[in-house]
């Protein structure tokens, strides 16, 4: 998952990924599960940046959303 923020939508998050496709969803807390399709993104506007800044939207890869096999407890 690839994760961009936008110059004209400050408190949203736009992500990428072969399973979801293009969604955005608003930046706080359990922002991801309200996601959305997003559509008529202008590549001028958006950045990417490091998944870790989305961990806290509940972002699927963020850590607290990991699950650890047996043999690495």
């Amino acid at each position: 998952m690839k994760l961009y923020s936008s110059r004209r939508y400050p408190n949203r998050w736009y992500a990428h990924s072969r399973a979801t496709g293009w969604v955005m969803f608003p930046s706080s807390p359990g922002g991801w599960e309200m996601r959305q399709p997003a559509r008529g993104i202008d590549p001028v506007d958006v950045r990417e940046v490091p998944v870790r800044l989305g961990f806290n939207s509940g972002v699927p890869e963020s850590p607290d959303q990991l699950v650890l096999s047996p043999e690495a407890a």
